[in-house]
């Protein structure tokens, strides 16, 4: 079966997984509940008979706002397979974002994950006069809910019409609008088509050596590309997916599922990573000098060519303590693909010696996600490359170092936005990525910057901060920073430490503290981050050097509003919020 549009997916289940009896698998109060091919395709068409008792017609827009969950993919397929849009938004943006979207969007029916939800857009659904109905995936009293639906298409099915609708579904048809967080102003809508997105899974499928006795762990949004691409990917290969509804359940589920693959942003693997070190630091004696020694160990793991000598260390590093990093994550992980943000070279190592193979990988919602991702091939690996561009996909390099992209996965363009769509895509169809970089002698891909964000000291000298940013994240001190300094004469830095981190070293320090706040007053912290920074402004130019640092007092979160949901910094929010700090490091502001 030759997939061309997402629905085609479940006639591939039909041919090749027929018998799988956990394609999907959720906690249910508690409880792993299982759904097999047979209930993904027939709960699929329920709903789709019941949006078409409803009277959906292809074109119009169904929003869903929910953490991730089996019955997304039965709603997803339900609404794409009658022709309709499927529009999903992250759970925990601003009143005024999802206003913004489920108006602009033009949102005729919503599906939110349960009270809570409801209850966060309750006093928007009279803003929104497209709007006929809100559905929960939960049974609450009052509120129209899935099932609901699903009884509904199955005491009116439909099989003809619906056939005839799915036949007149062409692969260039739209299929979802994702909006974009972005980092300053009004989401943007990016339109996406099945052929965007089926392309994109397929180029990909190839990369993990996997297929339906594998599982995969999934807790990064769906709503965002990243995550509903490499879902639709799992699928395609027949492997079996669980599902995360709380960040915070990964570490249980995962010893639960024991899962072969999962995707992830770096900022997880930093926290698993800060978590080992953390531990180590409570070990006492031998058993410490032995967790430094493992650890000392990862960091010199190459990409390529280890010799004898390390391969014999790195089993012992394994047998004593490395092994145990992976037995918390269900001990069977072998792949991890990594995106959303560049990756410490120090994690990508640290995985790599504990036997879990890192794929870092690059690209944008615009491009359905994936431009380019380490792989299995030969010269597919390189720490600090995001890998070879995939197949059927074209990268050239301009000549202000933008990263162009031209192929089947590239957007059709921004929902009620032709003017933004030009300024995207040029005249030969190359869309302009924003960011910077350069392509290896082996046709591996690197990411530089942003570079909308590199900016000019008063000295006339470009900074590049995400590099800068990327190099002092490698401190496991440092939890986030933000680069500054435009127009004045060194570059500066806000820092958010990591607390969890920097807690232990006070308790061993005896130093004590009731507060984030009392922690960044002490002297001997602060010596400790500048000695931080200075090791690392080794690797840095001169007029790169991080000349002075303040520290904050708070972890920045999405759900504070420093970052973005895709977990990139919200520059313009920082930049408000601590003026009055960088006021106190460039106080001439010259």
């Amino acid at each position: 079966m030759e997939v061309k549009r997402i629905f085609d997916l479940q006639e591939r289940y039909k041919e090749k997984f027929s018998n799988k009896t956990d394609a999907f698998s959720g906690k249910d109060f508690g409880e792993w509940k299982k759904y097999s091919t047979s209930d993904y395709i027939k709960i699929s068409e329920n709903i789709s008979y019941g949006l078409l008792q409803l009277g959906v017609e292809k074109g119009d827009k169904i929003a869903s706002i929910t953490f991730n969950r089996p019955e997304w993919n039965f709603l997803d397929i339900g609404i794409l397979q009658i022709g309709a849009i499927h529009i999903p938004i992250y759970p925990t943006i601003s009143d005024s974002d999802y206003q913004y979207i489920l108006q602009h969007a033009d949102v005729k029916y919503i599906f939110v994950a349960g009270e809570e939800m409801f209850k966060r857009i309750k006093h928007i659904i009279p803003n929104i006069p497209t709007l006929k109905a809100v559905y929960t995936f939960r049974n609450l009293f009052g509120i129209q809910h899935l099932n609901e639906l699903i009884d509904l298409g199955k005491n009116n099915p439909q099989p003809e019409l619906l056939k005839s609708i799915k036949n007149s579904i062409s692969e260039e048809d739209i299929c979802t609008i994702i909006y974009t967080s972005g980092t300053t102003g009004n989401p943007k809508g990016v339109l996406l088509t099945h052929k965007n997105i089926v392309s994109n899974f397929i180029a990909c499928s190839p990369i993990p050596p996997m297929g339906m006795n594998d599982r995969a762990l999934s807790f990064l949004p769906l709503c965002h590309i990243y995550e509903r691409m490499i879902n639709y990917m799992y699928q395609y290969k027949g492997i079996s997916i669980y599902y995360v509804d709380n960040l915070a359940n990964i570490g249980e589920y995962a010893l639960e599922a024991k899962p072969h693959i999962l995707s992830t942003v770096p900022r997880v693997l930093e926290k698993i990573y800060d978590k080992a070190l953390v531990k180590g630091e409570k070990l006492n004696g031998t058993k410490k000098q032995i967790f430094k020694w493992a650890i000392n160990i990862s960091s010199n793991y190459k990409d390529e060519n280890n010799s004898l000598l390390y391969k014999i260390k790195l089993f012992f590093a394994r047998k004593l303590v490395l092994n145990k990093v992976k037995a918390n994550l269900g001990g069977e992980l072998k792949i991890i693909i990594s995106g959303g943000a560049a990756l410490q070279p120090r994690l990508s190592k640290f995985f790599w010696a504990v036997g879990i193979k890192i794929m870092e990988g690059y690209g944008l919602t615009e491009t359905s996600p994936v431009i380019a991702v380490n792989n299995f091939e030969k010269n597919g690996i390189k720490f600090g490359t995001v890998g070879p561009i995939i197949n059927g996909v074209t990268v050239k390099i301009a000549e202000d170092g933008e990263i162009l992209c031209k192929g089947p996965n590239v957007m059709s363009g921004y929902y009620k936005e032709p003017e933004l769509t030009k300024e995207s895509i040029d005249d030969e169809g190359w869309f302009h990525t924003g960011d910077v970089g350069m392509i290896d002698e082996l046709g591996r891909l690197k990411i530089t910057d942003r570079k909308k964000l590199i900016f000019k000291t008063s000295f006339g000298k470009y900074i590049s901060p995400q590099v800068i940013e990327n190099i002092m994240k490698e401190s496991v001190y440092i939890d986030q920073l933000m680069v500054i300094g435009e127009n004045q004469k060194f570059a500066g830095a806000i820092i958010s430490p990591d607390f969890t981190v920097l807690k232990e070293w006070c308790k061993k320090n005896k130093l004590s503290f009731s507060s984030n706040d009392d922690i960044i007053q002490l002297s001997e912290i602060k010596k400790l981050i500048q000695n931080e920074i200075n090791h690392f402004n080794t690797f840095l130019g001169e007029t790169e050097q991080i000349k002075r640092f303040e520290l904050v007092n708070s972890e920045w979160t999405v759900e504070s509003g420093e970052l973005s949901a895709t977990l990139k910094l919200r520059r313009t929010t920082l930049n408000e919020k601590y003026a009055e700090i960088a006021l106190k490091m460039f106080p001439n502001n010259n």
